[in-house]
């Protein structure tokens, strides 16, 4: 997509790093530090920087501690368990990449990071941007409009004004009506007993807003239903001041602030290494060296089949395996880097499943194609520690032949 500067990208950070973590399981370092929902936290981000080339981005978590709605509703997000000490230990790693990827991170005490988003997204609004909420949470529906746009990158769903309008029947302002009726159980926002969100839906639908509905109770023909409403009236208006967005956070930002500025590769050739992210070690070592270059992905059988053949023209190529161990022989393959001339490289992504993970030709696929110019002994191989590689690649069935140089020797 071809980068428009005004666009702002807003981030729902702390409901990416918890997909991140059950997305990917079981993914800890050789001192067995787990690293899975700092790995999937980072790809996508750098995805999003990749596709999209946003001037203005900012990510936005969770502070700790309780918020203003905690003191309106002492059970409000009562019922969700504690955030797993495995993530816990991780929060620091991700804080430390947005910094070092030099992206805007926003948290205020006392506020979710839904009322800082819906606050920088009117302050967009009101300076003529486009607005792009990352999110996967249905609650942020409440602020679409012609600009506000809501997707979810790990489900490649975009919902935008005209299509929850045309879908639902409702405009954006009445989802907290909506909510306030039906209730939200992972937030623990009680709603009316017994009313969900389709019958919610057709209420605001009929009345207009939760008040209309209490308002015209008598018209509601199902007995139950209008008993339901009439002993939960308290609730639902609570629900309804639970589940709306502050669009008014005090915050000390402005969107200037939010430009994305170049990366501090040194920081994040440190933090990767230390992680013993193989692949994201050595794209930011190798930028941290040169600052410049151009890095693909290699994602279609046609590309690879380019790519081999460009191999063959230039008769020498430089590998990296990009694998789940340091050691070789328990080392699963997750992706090989190509170069066949300086600052320009390939990434061929093989099976990586981090949240927003592109289709991806898989190992037995791009194997196939790769085995006759890894096998080619007249085709010179070049590459770091490529012993490593050559037994990695023994291990998948491909023999690889032709090693010129190792730039570890």
């Amino acid at each position: 997509m071809v980068r428009d500067d005004k666009v702002v990208y807003l981030v729902d950070g702390s409901s990416y790093v918890h997909r991140a973590y059950h997305a990917i399981r079981n993914l800890s370092n050789s001192k067995g530090f787990p690293t899975n929902a700092i790995l999937g936290f980072a790809k996508m981000i750098l995805k999003l920087l990749e596709d999209r080339k946003p001037r203005y981005l900012a990510i936005v978590l969770d502070a700790k501690g309780p918020t203003f709605r905690h003191r309106i509703y002492e059970g409000y997000k009562a019922t969700r368990p504690p955030m797993p000490e495995e993530l816990i230990l991780q929060i620091p790693y991700i804080r430390a990449i947005v910094k070092g990827l030099n992206v805007t991170l926003i948290e205020k005490e006392g506020y979710e990071g839904d009322d800082i988003i819906g606050t920088l997204a009117r302050m967009a609004e009101e300076e003529g941007f486009e607005v792009v909420i990352v999110t996967g949470d249905k609650d942020f529906r409440q602020i679409l409009s012609p600009r506000v746009t809501l997707w979810d990158t790990m489900k490649d769903r975009v919902t935008d004004y005209e299509s929850f309008v045309r879908e639902s029947g409702l405009q954006p302002e009445q989802v907290i009506d909506l909510m306030g009726l039906s209730g939200d159980t992972s937030d623990n926002v009680p709603g009316v007993r017994g009313v969900g969100e389709k019958t919610a839906a057709d209420l605001i639908r009929q009345f207009g807003t939760l008040e209309g509905v209490f308002e015209h109770l008598p018209q509601i023909q199902k007995r139950k239903l209008q008993e339901n409403l009439e002993k939960s009236r308290a609730e639902a208006v609570l629900s309804k001041r639970l589940v709306t967005i502050d669009r008014f956070t005090p915050l000390e930002v402005q969107l200037d602030d939010l430009k994305v500025r170049e990366p501090d590769a040194e920081a994040l050739t440190g933090i990767f290494r230390e992680l013993e992210f193989k692949g994201l070690w050595d794209q930011f070592s190798h930028r941290e060296e040169t600052g410049t270059g151009e890095y693909r992905l290699c994602l279609s059988e046609q590309e690879l089949q380019d790519l081999v053949q460009r191999i063959r023209e230039k008769g020498s190529v430089s590998v990296d395996t990009e694998t789940t161990s340091e050691d070789p022989l328990k080392a699963g393959l997750v992706g090989i880097s190509i170069s066949l001339e300086e600052n320009r490289a390939t990434y061929l992504p093989l099976a990586h499943a981090y949240p927003g993970a592109p289709p991806q030709l898989g190992i037995e696929k791009a194997l196939g194609l790769l085995k006759g110019v890894l096998e080619d002994e007249r085709i010179a191989k070049i590459g770091q520690n490529i012993k490593y590689d050559a037994l990695v690649f023994k291990k998948h069935g491909v023999d690889l032949r032709g090693i010129h140089f190792d730039t570890m020797v």
